[in-house]
């Protein structure tokens, strides 16, 4: 079974890298946005106000692309970014109405797309497939 290993990885790999350049340009084309600034929306939307700081960890990026994004979702005004008042050197961010609205917009385009490309599968083919997915997915954390 080993054998199999390194293969399995390099196709997860291709697959997820042709799923993100796919939904990407899908996102682009119909609400303009990218999978990174989604990305960066539904991080804000799960908690409390984030400094960028925190968003660039939790997305494994650097703050410097955060914040260009940031700013980009800023004038959109998807978000809004605030100067943390016990310490004015750190920026706040939080979602939008509107940023919220488009996220639920932006999870429907998804579903939309990635929908087909499961259609073949039987339901319990689906659920032994995110079976195998989490058991990878835990071994990796």
């Amino acid at each position: 079974m080993q054998q199999y290993a390194a293969s399995i990885g390099f196709r997860l790999q291709q697959t997820a890298n042709l799923l993100a350049k796919e939904s990407d340009q899908i996102l682009q084309e119909q609400l303009g946005i990218g999978m990174s600034q989604l990305r960066i929306l539904n991080i804000v939307q799960s908690g409390s106000p984030l400094l960028q700081r925190q968003i660039a960890k939790a997305l494994n990026q650097t703050e410097a692309s955060i914040s260009r994004q940031v700013k980009l979702l800023h004038r959109r005004q998807l978000l809004v970014t605030r100067l943390n008042p016990k310490d004015r050197r750190e920026h706040v961010t939080s979602l939008t109405p509107k940023g919220l609205r488009l996220i639920g917009a932006a999870l429907g385009v998804l579903q939309a797309f990635q929908t087909p490309l499961t259609s073949s599968l039987s339901d319990k083919q689906q659920i032994e497939f995110l079976d195998m997915l989490d058991k990878i997915e835990h071994s990796i954390i």
